[in-house]
């Protein structure tokens, strides 16, 4: 099944209608199995491997909230069109980065003396190099204070973004318009800084000894990767339901798909040069992070990550054609969720668990992400719900339905001299037009 134009009123809406249920049941799985995880881990090891399991589901939802985000500065920042009827979902999305994820981060607060091994206070009153470097960042005062300011800037970003888009619905004024790409132009600073400083307080501060300058945008190409799978099958759903099936053009599912397959390229760098340039200076306090990822079976998953996360999408994306071809590109997008898991697991994890990936906390990562998915996805729809599903009185809407005004083809000789004239009439102020 491929992209192709056709009227909506030729084709009945996807029933979706099993699948209604899915959020609450998620919740309640997932609400048991961490209430088991909470009592195993507990008796375990005091909350520790809990606190590492809500983490990794914690930075995987976070994922497609900052992605989410970006999509949207960018779309304001290039003025683009193709994307005018994906920007209302996408602003949903980044919109579940304040209160929700901020809620779900409360855990990780609460356990980041136990997570962290730099919060000890050993080491916070007698910090050895490494620590010392990284003040005050690397302090107890340090981790709740960047943490505070990364969701207060998400918060601004996300819902300053959204407010002006629904008053756009209402009014179509060009106030509006440029409200968000103000929002953009500053946006997309503090959103690099943001996710930068969020990445590394909270996911390579947990090997405080290791340097990094890449680690912040290795984050963020793993995000983006993960949200434009997540987003071409929204968008297919939203499509095949006929919500916005009257303002698509087949070119957004190639452009999604093309976007995708760069971000697949853009990855794979990333990650290659940050190992090769860690490895080609051969210091000792940045190449143990790669080293202890080669004991056990972290080998495996690393091997794993190389080929999953780089060979199979980049050669499955290759041809043109399978980024309008569905049931390839669903399965793309599930890949990528599974991908994205054993990514941050390999990033996350080996803190934990140096001998080899956990195998028997799995079901403890799956209950955190169903928790947490169930209720982003039921906030999600409740907001979808509540608003336009699309700008309706977006300048550029047309432009994304593939509308254009005719332009004529043929000029006759009488009506190129009139042109002619008009252009080299003088104004009224003494100059030409």
């Amino acid at each position: 099944m491929t992209a192709h134009p056709t009227p909506a009123a030729a084709r009945p809406p996807l029933d979706l209608s099993k699948w209604r249920s899915l959020p609450n049941k998620l919740i309640g799985t997932g609400a048991l199995l961490v209430a088991l995880g909470l009592a195993v881990s507990g008796a375990h090891d005091g909350f520790r491997q809990f606190g590492y399991c809500w983490l990794l589901a914690f930075m995987f939802f976070l994922s497609l909230c900052l992605g989410a985000m970006f999509l949207v500065l960018v779309h304001h920042l290039f003025d683009a069109g193709w994307s005018v009827p994906l920007r209302r979902f996408n602003e949903h999305l980044a919109c579940l980065v304040f209160p929700w994820m901020a809620v779900f981060f409360i855990p990780i607060a609460l356990l980041a003396p136990r997570i962290y091994q730099w919060m000890g206070p050993q080491l916070q009153a007698h910090p050895d190099h490494s620590l010392h470097s990284k003040w005050p960042m690397f302090t107890l005062p340090g981790f709740y204070l960047i943490s505070a300011a990364c969701f207060a800037v998400w918060a601004v970003l996300s819902r300053g973004l959204r407010k002006w888009s629904i008053a756009q619905d209402a009014t179509g004024e060009s106030r509006c318009t440029f409200k968000m790409r103000g929002y953009s132009y500053w946006g997309i600073f503090a959103f690099a800084f943001s996710l930068t400083f969020g990445a590394i307080i909270w996911m390579k501060a947990l090997m405080y000894e290791w340097f990094s300058t890449m680690y912040g945008v290795w984050y963020f190409a793993a995000s983006v990767w993960l949200t434009l799978g997540t987003i071409y099958v929204i968008t297919l759903i939203l499509d095949r339901q006929n919500v916005i099936h009257d303002v698509l053009h087949e070119n957004q599912y190639y452009f999604l798909g093309s976007v995708f397959f760069a971000f697949t390229v853009f990855y794979a760098y990333i990650t290659f040069a940050q190992y090769f340039i860690i490895w080609n200076a051969n210091m000792p306090e940045e190449t143990f992070w790669y080293l202890l990822r080669e004991r056990g079976t972290w080998f495996y998953v690393g091997l794993v990550l190389i080929f999953g996360h780089f060979f199979v999408p980049f050669l499955s994306l290759l041809r043109i054609d399978v980024k309008s071809t569905f049931p390839i590109m669903i399965a793309l997008a599930a890949w990528a969720w599974l991908m994205h898991y054993v990514d941050l697991s390999f990033n996350i994890k080996p803190a934990a668990d140096p001998s080899g990936f956990p195998f028997r906390w799995v079901w403890l990562d799956l209950g955190c992400m169903a928790l947490m998915g169930g209720v982003l996805a039921k906030v999600f729809l409740r907001d979808f719900a509540a608003h336009a599903p699309f700008p309706i009185k977006d300048p550029r809407l047309s432009e994304a339905m593939g509308l254009r005004s005719p332009v004529p083809t043929q000029i006759s000789g009488g009506e190129l001299d009139e042109i002619d004239e008009e252009l080299v009439k003088p104004s009224t102020t003494g100059g030409a037009h």
